[in-house]
């Protein structure tokens, strides 16, 4: 989901593979394996892409979270027409200290519940 959602924003702003990942200072090999799902990217990897797109961290998870709750809304409707009962997947906001972000403002942190 987090690739699928990178990928989206790069194709939205018309950049290639190749200008992003040397904006980032990645190889472009492996900003396609991140997109596609195969290679998971540390935070480093993961702000410097985020900076090279111009896109903060949190609107990248915010978009997670929404493709998420859709992906899980059509689980949830799909067994439903089947007659099977389901709940959908609850997100909720995780129990943690309240963090700042840059010019401290507070940071929420989402979590999916299990």
């Amino acid at each position: 989901m987090l690739g699928a959602a990178l990928r989206r924003i790069r194709r939205a702003q018309g950049r290639t593979l190749a200008d992003v990942a040397v904006a980032a200072r990645i190889s472009m090999p492996y900003l396609s394996e991140i997109e596609r799902g195969r290679k998971e990217a540390s935070s480093e990897v993961l702000a410097a892409v985020c900076d090279a797109l111009g896109v903060e961290l949190a609107d990248l998870l915010a978009a997670v979270v929404h493709d998420l709750t859709r992906v899980d809304a059509a689980r949830v409707e799909g067994a439903r027409a089947a007659g099977a009962t389901v709940r959908p997947m609850p997100v909720r906001r995780a129990a943690a200290p309240p963090a700042s972000g840059a010019g401290g403002a507070a940071v929420s942190v989402l979590s999916l519940a299990a």
